[in-house]
């Protein structure tokens, strides 16, 4: 790891460039499948999850007194039941499960947008101008 100290931020931002590059390259065979597939879904998923982060977004920035920061620790718990639930899926092979997985993990992570975003904001209303 690198923590913040100022002088090391190139080789921070290197290291997030690099990462989002392997990412890139590891769902590339996704894509040509999911284009082979039907190409509609690639434009709507990314209009849909654009518009989700923006609203929550908004939402975080909008609301008093960074009020949604207590959700740390419901969220964090969702996450380990939601981990805990995929590895007894694992098993079991259940199509409720996956439901529950599928959109209680959309819930949880549009929670995490709000949760992040007012932890950012929080972060530089004290001081820390730390962007990586």
């Amino acid at each position: 790891m690198t923590p913040y100290d100022g002088k090391n931020q190139s080789k921070r931002m290197g290291f997030l460039l690099g990462f989002a590059f392997c990412t890139g390259l590891g769902l590339g065979p996704l894509m040509d499948v999911v284009v082979q597939v039907d190409p509609s879904i690639i434009p709507t998923a990314f209009f849909a999850t654009t518009l989700v982060f923006v609203c929550f977004t908004l939402s975080a920035l909008w609301a008093e007194q960074r009020s949604y920061l207590y959700l740390g620790g419901t969220l964090l718990s969702g996450l380990s039941i939601l981990c805990f639930l995929s590895i007894v899926n694992l098993f079991v092979r259940a199509q409720f499960i996956f439901q529950v997985q599928l959109y209680g993990g959309l819930l949880l992570f549009c929670g995490f947008v709000l949760y992040d975003t007012q932890l950012i904001v929080s972060r530089c209303t004290k001081g820390d101008r730390d962007f990586v």
